[in-house]
């Protein structure tokens, strides 16, 4: 059975937070910025010091049958687990997904 490879981002915004959850966001707020941004298989949680929202970004193996549905759902229950591990919750959850091979890199001539 042949796989696929997706990337996916899903977008979210925070749970209203309490104190200490903000005070604790705030502090590894540098940790979670744009630039650590990376698409892995445990994925990676990025936000801003607004704290309104965040973004997650993680790659999904899936088999050929499956959906895009079933790959955004597992993104997002990979995203829901990473909010939760940073102490806060979530909700309004989007998400989008790339087809890794559907991608076409085209070289440039030197």
């Amino acid at each position: 059975m042949t796989g696929k490879t997706y990337q996916v981002i899903v977008r979210g915004r925070f749970a209203p937070l309490d104190a200490g959850q903000r005070a604790a966001l705030l502090a590894r707020a540098d940790e979670h910025d744009v630039f650590a941004a990376r698409f892995t298989e445990e994925g990676t949680v990025t936000y801003e010091r607004s704290l309104l929202g965040f973004t997650f970004r993680c790659v999904v193996r899936a088999t050929a049958d499956d959906a895009e549905d079933v790959v955004t759902g597992r993104a997002e229950a990979l995203a829901a687990a990473a909010v939760r591990g940073l102490g806060a919750g979530h909700g309004d959850l989007t998400s989008v997904a790339t087809d890794l091979d559907s991608i076409k890199v085209r070289q440039r001539g030197r």
